[in-house]
Parts: C-alpha cells; sequence; structure tokens
C-alpha cells in the first residue's frame, strides 16, 4: 500500500478517503506515531523511520504514483507482467534476464545472477544462467562431508550427457557450490546493525556475504511477502506496519553491511501493483493500481520524493478508485540500467517501450 508507505500528507483528501488507515500528520499533536516528513508534502510511515537517515544522506529516493499501466489486479499476472518488463502476455524472457543477455561484462561466475528463495523469478528466466539458492552455507550436497568430493564427481558424470540444457544446468549448480564453498559465513563481520531474523532479513544479509565475497555477483532478488492487506491491516499498528518494519530493518542493515561497496550498488523496492485508495468496511484496502518505489545506492540522486502528484479526488481516481500512474516503473528501471549498469539496450530489455528518464540516477564514472 504505497500510500501509507510515501504517505501524502498534505493531499487532505487522503484524510478523507481513510478516516482509520490513513497516517497521522508530522504536525499531529495527538498522535504518538505518525508520518516522518520528507518534503512538506510527502512523509514516511513511522515503521519505516530507519530509512530516513539514508534518505536525508542522498543515498535513497522515492517514486510516487508510479506502476505498470495493465489494467489487471490479478496478483499472479501482475507479478509475471511486472517481472518479464511486458504489459501483456506474449515474450516470456525476464527483464533482468534480457538484460544480462544484452550486456557482455566478461563476467563467466556462476553467481552473476542469484534468486534468493526455493524457485528463480521470473525476471531472471532467460538465456543466461542463473541461480536460485535460500543460503550459502547450506548449498552443497548433503551427506558426510569427507564424501562429498566423491558424490560430486559421480553426479558431474552422471550429467555428462548428450543432452546439453541439462549438462550445462549441472555444471552451474556444481560450478556455483564450489565457488559458495570457499566463502566463510560463520567467521563473516556483519558491519553496523544486525539484520532482523526473519527471512527477509537473512536473504539480504545472504546478498551481501555474495557481494563482500567478491564472487561476481551482478543482480540479485528477494522477496518479502504478505501484503494483501484486505482486512486489518493496520495503520501505525497491525499486521502491514510489522511488514514495514521488517522492511525498514532489513534495508538499514543491509545499507551499513556493504558500505565500502555503496557507491556499485543500486537496491530497488517495487511491488506488482498498490491498493485502493479508500479503505474498505474490514479496515482494508483492496487491490488498487498506482503505488510506490525506492532507489537506494550511491549512484542516487536521493534526498528527493520524485513524483507526478495526480490527486485523489474522484475524477483524479482511475478504475473503481486506484490513484493514477503518472510515472510508468520502466522508466526508473529503464534509467537505472542505462546509468548505473551501463547497457545502452534499453528497447530490448523493456521492448515496445520508449522509457522517459527522471533523473533519478548519476551515471557511473
Amino acid at each position: 500500500d504505497g500510500l501509507n508507505m510515501v504517505v501524502p500528507h498534505g493531499d487532505d483528501t487522503y484524510y478523507a478517503l481513510r478516516p482509520t488507515l490513513s497516517i497521522p500528520r508530522p504536525d499531529a499533536l495527538s498522535a504518538s506515531a505518525k508520518a516522518v516528513d520528507l518534503d512538506g508534502f510527502f512523509g514516511l510511515h513511522p515503521a519505516l523511520a530507519p530509512l530516513l537517515q539514508i534518505y536525508q544522506a542522498g543515498d535513497m529516493a522515492f517514486v510516487q504514483a508510479t506502476g505498470s499501466p495493465d489494467e489487471t489486479r490479478s496478483h499472479f499476472e501482475a507479478m509475471d507482467l511486472m517481472e518479464r518488463g511486458v504489459t501483456q502476455n506474449g515474450d516470456y524472457t525476464g527483464w533482468l534476464a534480457r538484460h544480462l543477455a544484452t550486456l557482455d561484462t566478461g563476467n563467466e561466475s556462476a553467481l552473476r545472477a542469484v534468486g534468493v528463495g526455493e524457485m528463480l523469478p521470473a525476471a531472471l528466466t532467460g538465456t543466461v544462467s542463473a541461480t536460485a539458492l535460500q543460503s550459502i552455507a547450506e548449498y552443497h550436497l548433503q551427506g558426510r562431508d569427507e564424501r562429498r568430493g566423491d558424490r560430486q564427481a559421480l553426479l558431474a558424470a552422471l550429467y555428462n550427457q548428450d543432452d546439453d540444457l541439462l549438462t550445462a544446468v549441472a555444471q552451474q549448480t556444481f560450478s556455483a557450490m564450489d565457488v559458495l564453498s570457499k566463502i566463510d559465513t560463520e567467521g563473516e563481520r556483519i558491519n553496523g546493525q544486525p539484520y532482523p531474523e526473519q527471512a527477509f532479513g537473512r536473504a539480504l544479509q545472504t546478498v551481501a556475504q555474495l557481494i563482500k565475497a567478491d564472487v561476481g555477483l551482478e543482480v540479485a532478488c528477494v522477496d518479502l511477502a504478505g501484503w494483501d492487506t484486505h482486512v486489518a491491516q493496520g495503520s501505525t499498528e497491525g499486521a502491514m506496519p510489522n511488514l514495514l518494519s521488517q522492511l525498514a530493518q532489513g534495508i538499514a542493515a543491509f545499507y551499513e553491511d556493504v558500505q565500502p561497496k555503496i557507491d556499485d550498488i543500486t537496491l530497488v523496492v517495487m511491488s506488482e501493483f498498490g491498493r485502493r485508495a479508500n479503505e474498505n468496511g474490514g479496515l482494508g484496502t483492496d487491490h488498487g493500481h498506482g503505488n510506490m518505489m525506492m532507489v537506494l545506492g550511491g549512484g542516487i540522486n536521493g534526498n528527493h520524493v520524485y513524483a507526478d502528484w495526480p490527486g485523489l479526488e474522484p475524477e483524479q481516481l482511475t478504475g473503481p478508485g486506484d490513484l493514477s500512474i503518472t510515472t510508468d516503473y520502466r522508466d526508473i528501471l529503464g534509467e537505472l540500467i542505462h546509468k548505473r549498469l551501463n547497457n545502452p539496450q534499453i528497447e530490448t530489455v523493456f521492448p515496445n517501450y520508449s522509457f522517459n528518464e527522471r533523473e533519478v540516477a548519476l551515471p557511473r564514472t
């Protein structure tokens, strides 16, 4: 729910649409928890307060009223379309996979692209091999340590068959195990605050470990689920605020942990769609359209909320009452691919789309 994350506290209509769920204004005298002001019009949900220092340091920016122009309100279809970087079915490769396929960096690492989880996200589906892992320490063959090499050699021989695709996948897996076995996760020192103990915090820590170990990682994907808040969403306390705390604390820990490399890192937070502008009878919000994005890194024009604010009056909403989208999410991702990843082939990464730069990112030198 982007409206309760990057709060338009300067828009009175927001409070009229959400008499129960709205986040109190920064100057609300009677509220114990209230929005943290960003620029006089937008503010952060109080559970996102750990991000304020990063924002003020110029390493974080927010984009409001953003999203995909497709009309679906199905989680599964919207996620699939956004991870593929398209607005209709047809291309079944992911936008990150197309980026990797069009940019020859000379990087042959088995860990060039990683999805932290049981399965690869659709964004990494394509011709470039990617690795799905949940834990560096557990990414190995099970059984007695002294027999592990023999088992791996046997499996490698079994998979060395005429099936080129199967052989390539097996070699990718063995190469990843070999690289990961050299990373000392037990002796690793975390820079700054500890990561949250939940799965999201551990996933971000895994990404940080790969970055610090310099294993050739270029892109990584992490999911945080649970945002379908139709009922009992919560304003400053409850289900969604608890998720926001996980998100903020995880990102803040990651930011501190990778400080020596932060100029080479860009982190993006996005969702497949937003929530309805008005709260419903169950004190929640239904599937909406417009949403927000977060961008973090040493190469960001931060300390700014990028927004062509459309307003929340009835005639300014779209569909059944959604925040209008004034910035296509591909404008942000396309600029990052161009300026931060040095890939000029945006038309291949996002086919049939002409992107417009918003000056969110600084070009790499």
